[in-house]
This record gives C-alpha cells, structure tokens and sequence, in this order.
C-alpha cells in the first residue's frame, strides 16, 4: 500500500463533494429563479405593456378627416363644394429610402419639382408618428393605375380618396367666399395642443373671406380609427371607428343672380360693386374686379401662378370690398346737407352765390366747382344734391364745421370697420382734429372743412362703408351691421342693428326727394338711368379725384395717365318710397359717375326688382 492510500481522507472527500454539489443545486435553482421570474415578468407582469409595443407593429390609430361645410347662396346654389380626389402620400415612417421612392415616383406620375418642395416642406412641420404627408393630388386613373402596378416597389407609398375643396364658380366669389389652402409652417406657429388634434388628418384650413371667417364652424370634429397592417405597413383591416362629424353648411344673403349682373355690368374694368338689403343688412352682392380663381390656391398654388396674380399690376388678390380706401366725393352730400338741416345749420330755403368758385373770407384761393361758371346765380340745398354743387357744399363745411360734420357722419359708420364678416377689413378715414393732430403733426385748418364737405382732402371710405352709408339713408337712420352669412347650419342669423339716428321726418322726406331728383329730375346727374324705368330710384353721383389739382389749373383728362383719372362713384337704393336694395358702385379712373357708375347700378336694380316690376331691358 503505498503512502498515499495509506493517507487518504474519505471522509473528507465526501464532505468537499457534498458541499459543491449543494452550491452548484443552490446556484442551478437560483438561475431557474431568475428564469421563472423574468418569465412571470413577461406574461403576467408586464403582459399588457410588451403587448401594446408589440401591436404597434401592426395597428395604428389613424385620424379622420370630417367633411369640410358647404357654402350656399341664397337660393340655394352651390358656392363651395368638396369633390373626391384620389392623393399621393407617404408615410415618412414606413419609407426605407426617401430620395429613392420620391425618384421612382417621378418616373411613374407627374410629380413637379414644386410638389416636392411643398412635401418636403411639409415634412419639417410638426406632425404625428407615422401621418401620411400628401406628395401630389388629384391623380389620374392612369397614374393610380401605374403605382397600383408597382406598389411591391412602393413601401410606405399611399393613394387615398380625399375630399378636395373646389368653387364651381371660380372667380365669382373670390373675394367673398374666399379660399382654403394648405397650412403652412406660419400657421402651424399658431397652432395649440387642441389645434394639432383638430387639423390631425386635415391638410387645409381657410386662408381668406368667409372660408377664413367661419374656419371653426366649417372644419368639423376629426374622427379616428384603429387600423391592422402589414410589415410593409399596408392596412389589412379596420379594427374599430370612431366617425366625424362634419362642419357645419352656410347659406348665404348673396344672390348668385346679382353678382353675375354686377360682374357683366363692370365689363372688366377695375372696381367694386356692393348691393344691402336694406331691412336686414344682408349683403346681396359684393364684387371685386379684377379677381381670381380660388382654385389655384386649394392644393398649392406654383410659383409661376402665384408671381402672375402677385406682379400684376392690376392686383387682382387686392380685395377692393373691404380693403380699397377711396375719396367719397360727392355721395356724402346727401349725408352732410342731413347734417346741416339737422343741426339748423341751413334749411331748403338757404342758398348761396355760385360764381364757380368758393372763397374762405379774407383768402385769396380758390376752391373751384367742378363746372367752370357755376350752377347760377343762388344755389340752394336741394339742387345742390340734385346737380352735385360743390360751392354750397363748400359754404356748408365752412358754417358747420368740422366737429358737427365728424360727429354726425360717424352716425352711418364713417372712420370705422363696418365688422362685415369678411377679415382684413380697413377702417378707412373720417377725420378730425384729434385725428389730424395725431397722423400728420399739424392743426385743423379752416380749408379742411371745405375739402371735407366734399368727401375729398384726407376723406377716404372702403366701397363696403359707402354701401353702409346707402343702406341707412335708404333706412332713414336705422344703421345695420352688414352681414354676409344668413344662416348657420339650420339657425338663421338675426340682423343687428348698430345704430339709430334721430332725424325729423321732414328732414328724411326732403332728402329723399332731393335723392330722387338726382335720378328723375330734369337737371339731376343720373338722369340717363330713368330711361324705362318701371319704379323711382333715389341715388347720388361722385367722382373723385385720384390726385390732386394744382390751384389755378383746370382738371384735364388727357393730360392725365389713366390710373392717375378720378375715379367714377354711384350710391342708391330703390324702389324710393319703399326702398329694399342700397348700392354702391365704384369704378376707378372712369371718371364719370353719371355715366358709368350709375348704369351699373341701374342693373343690379333692375335685376334684384324684376320680379315686382315689369322691368325694360333697352332703358340705355
């Protein structure tokens, strides 16, 4: 036996091998521990969180656009519609290789470097996870035709039925209606939390006039719903849906007859139309030359439309309505010679010297009528309005002034926005000597009052303002808030009344009969649209200087650049002893208001009175 065996501890061994195999039983059950643990872990504990990260693969909540409100006239025709549209989208998520898919799509559809732009602009603004950004719309069945060939080549490419807006129209009611276009980085800027789920699946919003006016009644409520897909992102199935409600439909006081009537009748040149009902205020007609096609804007203006519509010269975006500030002219005389029998200034039977000319006493300058020799020898209120005499009118401003000219004239909303429901309105200018003071730096001079009595000098009203101005004379002092929309949905919109002047009778009837006189009498400056008219008219020509005459010079049309032509103004209603409709009609550089605003107006009375009265059609 050798030393070792003799030596050998068995007893020992037996222990070591004990020991180790319980360390390693202890360390094999604690590994299973680990193991049932983190197994628990994955199907009971946290079960519900791995299984939604797990579903994220193949379902994903998708936003749906509600139906944008549609936009009526008053007869119920058609003004704003959405027409199905089939668009092009990718889902920026789901793309493996942009540059490559948008390459390939370019030789498959006509996508223009214009429309890339847009996309990719699009992709920098805030967006949810995986949102289709639409590339191109309006497809061809062509074009649907070749990516549906290569849609194996197309992952995360979609073609969709989208409504699109589109006006029948076009250009008719650009500057009313107005248009939706696609919103834009400085859109976005305004945006709040509650902004970004409303317009989630909607690629528009409204831009300008009642499209841009009534943008939260016409979006609608956005609807969801929860869609399976593929790898490649395709949807297989909808799982469950959430609709949404549509916006709501406007109807409109504007009378698609009356604007077709207002557009023939300016004939291309450049001005504005605007036609009140007279008891409510509701704006018949509101035209705006030159204009546009609102189409243009709906999916993208290119670059080359929009440089067209913004360098030219004629400005065919400017909306003349509300915008345009203009010198009244003459068409406030009915207004002021209120003025002056109102405040016992003058009454019918005061009349002054008509040289021509008005002198201010202890000045040597002349403030010329605008006929050479006068309107004879005394001149007095009544065929001041009837013949547009602008030496009494001068004698008037003077005798009253500028504080009781300001404080009545604000009365028929002069100097203020007429809160029509068309944004971006202008104030235009009735001024005062706090307002003189404060926008030039000097005083009120004696000579202003007589540039005011005119509606010239600093004077300057949007053709909207002067339609207000019409419909409250029609209105014998009643002044309404202008109002484009006549119902909302099923509810109709009531009228508002602003203000009520507090004129005597007597003082209304003279100045209707002195109104009438301008259209019916044998000196008036309207009489030329008499001619077969089946009921009375009371109206008062303008025409206002566009630049400004040098003292001792004659104005001279032929010496004068067209657009430097004073412009040709008409404010009306009818019929006189009842009036329903009050128009304004402003035509730049035309220079007559007698015969070129006033027939346009005869028209639009015509038109809207053809069904009361048996109505001429060769009256010119």
């Amino acid at each position: 036996m050798s030393e070792s065996q003799r030596f050998k501890d068995h007893h020992r061994e037996a222990h070591v091998f004990a020991s180790r195999l319980v360390v390693v039983a202890l360390l094999m059950a604690l590994l299973m521990s680990v193991l049932v643990l983190r197994y628990y872990s994955l199907q009971v504990t946290d079960h519900l969180a791995y299984a939604t990260q797990s579903d994220r693969n193949r379902v994903h909540v998708q936003p749906i656009a509600p139906t944008r409100g549609l936009i009526y006239d008053r007869n119920g025709v058609l003004l704003a519609e959405n027409r199905p549209s089939y668009t092009l989208s990718l889902v920026r998520e789901r793309v493996p290789d942009l540059n490559a898919t948008l390459q390939l799509l370019q030789t498959l559809v006509d996508v223009t470097p214009g429309d890339i732009e847009r996309f990719s602009e699009q992709l920098t603004q805030r967006r949810r996870p995986f949102e289709a950004t639409p590339l191109r719309y309006r497809l061809t069945e062509e074009e649907i035709a070749r990516l549906a060939v290569n849609e194996y080549r197309l992952d995360g490419v979609e073609v969709d039925a989208q409504l699109v807006r589109h006006y029948p129209f076009g250009d008719l009611f650009a500057h009313s209606v107005g248009y939706v276009g696609r919103i834009s980085e400085s859109d976005l800027i305004h945006f709040d939390e509650d902004d970004y789920r409303r317009y989630s699946g909607t690629h528009s919003l409204g831009k300008v006039g009642l499209e841009r006016e009534y943008e939260n009644l016409l979006l609608g409520q956005v609807g969801h719903q929860n869609v399976e897909t593929n790898a490649r992102g395709r949807v297989l199935r909808v799982l469950d849906r959430a609709a949404p409600s549509p916006g709501q439909d406007l109807r409109l006081h504007m009378d698609i007859r009356l604007q077709q009537t207002a557009v023939a009748a300016l004939d291309g040149r450049r001005g504005a139309v605007v036609a009140l009902d007279v008891a409510s205020g509701g704006v018949l007609a509101a035209v705006s030359l030159p204009s546009y096609d609102p189409n243009l804007f709906v999916t993208g203006i290119s670059f080359a439309d929009y440089r067209l519509l913004n360098e030219s010269v004629d400005n065919p975006l400017f909306n003349r309505l509300v915008q345009g500030q203009y010198p009244a002219g003459s068409t406030l005389k009915p207004v002021l010679g209120l003025a002056g029998l109102h405040h016992g200034i003058v009454d019918p039977a005061y009349s002054v010297p008509d040289p021509g000319y008005y002198q201010l006493p202890g000045s040597s300058h002349l403030y010329r009528d605008w006929r050479r020799h006068g309107h004879g020898d005394r001149v007095n209120l009544k065929q001041a309005v009837v013949e547009s005499c602008n030496t009494y009118f001068y004698d008037l401003g003077h005798r009253m002034g500028v504080d009781s000219m300001h404080s009545f004239g604000s009365r028929f909303g002069l100097g203020a926005r007429t809160e029509v429901d068309i944004p971006t309105e202008r104030q235009g200018i009735w001024p005062s000597r706090d307002w003189k003071r404060s926008a030039r730096g000097l005083p009120w001079f004696p000579g202003d009052n007589l540039n005011m009595a005119i509606g010239q000098g600093d004077v300057l009203t949007t053709p909207m303002q002067l339609a207000v101005v019409a419909a409250t004379l029609a209105n014998r002092g009643v002044r309404h808030r202008p109002q484009i929309i006549s119902t909302i949905g099923e509810i109709p919109q009531v009228p508002h009344v602003v203000d009520v002047l507090q004129v005597s009778d007597e003082h209304w009837d003279f100045m209707f009969d002195a109104m009438g006189d301008v259209v019916h009498g044998p000196r008036g400056t309207a009489q030329g649209i008499r001619r077969g008219a089946a009921y009375r008219m009371g109206g008062k020509t303008g025409t206002a200087q566009a630049v400004a005459t040098a003292q001792g010079e004659r104005y001279d049309s032929e010496a004068l650049q067209e657009r430097h032509r004073a412009h040709a103004l008409f404010i009306g209603f009818a019929p006189l002893e009842n009036p329903q409709i009050a128009v304004v009609v402003i035509v730049e550089n035309a220079e007559s208001g007698a015969g070129v605003a006033a027939p346009i107006a005869r028209r639009l009375f015509d038109a809207y009175l053809s069904d009361q009265f048996a109505i001429r059609e060769d009256y010119e």
